[in-house]
């Protein structure tokens, strides 16, 4: 990606002492937006939800509780049945003798298994095995995965909840934007270490410590969206990455709440992919806010 450059001269112009937070209500708001977010953690087919997950292989992949299967779902039949991938990356289930899933309400022993698409433009094809337990297959690039839910799962019924640094005011900061005039991506990779080039309309800047740094969002849903590490990453926090979203810039400054940053959700369940931090967002700061490193994942 190419660099944002700007003169020594117009950056000291630009900069401006950086502006914490005010510790009045501030504590309230942060322990209100953590519990908010547990919530929606625990929803109905989050990823909380999430029991069995896999990559396909050409040809038939055989599905079931039994250990000779190539992927092993909990509380299915012994046999269950193949997902059969073809040269398109099609995928179709068929089910073993005697054996059906439910899938929009009624019993069938095949069905063509739609993933959400290359832009999540449509939803998986949702094959039920009872009435809390379905798995269905998705996409990356030219993978495709499946996945296994169940609403009654564990981690989801008894969710042991994220441990955190001390709520700190001082790590709300109010960093300067500077947009991008021309297009810039960022390449982000994942953990199977598949990469994409995605757009990013500009970079954060702040201070701490009497040290500058730069963080480069993405957009989503209408806010910025930040991957970003830090040299508490794989001690205290989680190794890849941490998240942390932001409103959009307003006159020219964006707010970072580092009390709010997230782990990602391969964090908190090994069934999920997500992205890495990318180089330009490793900071060489240790960020003591935020969610520490989870410690009920299980992998």
């Amino acid at each position: 990606m190419r660099s944002l450059v700007v003169a020594g001269a117009a950056m000291a112009a630009l900069w401006t002492a950086p502006v914490y937070a005010q510790p009045s209500d501030y504590t309230a708001q942060v322990e209100q937006a953590r519990a908010e977010r547990v919530t929606k953690l625990k929803r109905a087919d989050g990823y909380l939800t999430l029991i069995a997950s896999g990559w396909l292989e050409p040809g038939d992949n055989t599905v079931g509780a039994a250990a000779d299967n190539r992927f092993q779902v909990p509380g299915a039949p012994a046999h269950l049945g193949v997902l059969h991938l073809d040269a398109s990356g099609a995928v179709d289930l068929r089910t073993a003798d005697g054996v059906t899933v439910t899938i929009d309400g009624h019993p069938v022993s095949a069905a063509p298994m739609l993933t959400q698409g290359a832009h999540g433009e449509r939803k998986p094809t949702r094959a039920y095995l009872g009435a809390e337990r379905y798995l269905y297959v998705v996409e990356s690039g030219k993978q495709r995965g499946l996945r296994v839910k169940d609403n009654a799962a564990p981690l989801r019924t008894n969710f042991p909840g994220i441990p955190y640094f001390p709520i700190d005011p001082s790590w709300k900061i109010e960093a300067q934007w500077q947009a991008y005039t021309t297009p810039h991506t960022l390449r982000i990779a994942n953990v199977v270490g598949t990469e994409n080039d995605e757009p990013v309309p500009g970079q954060a800047v702040f201070e701490r410590g009497g040290q500058r740094y730069t963080l480069t969002p993405m957009e989503e849903d209408g806010r910025l969206f930040f991957v970003f590490s830090d040299r508490t990453a794989g001690k205290l926090t989680y190794g890849g990455a941490r998240f942390l979203y932001a409103d959009m810039p307003k006159d020219g400054k964006v707010t970072l709440d580092f009390n709010l940053a997230e782990n990602p959700p391969c964090a908190i369940t090994p069934h999920v992919v997500c992205p890495l931090a990318p180089p330009e967002n490793r900071m060489k700061l240790e960020v003591t806010a935020g969610e520490q490193k989870f410690h009920g994942a299980g992998h």
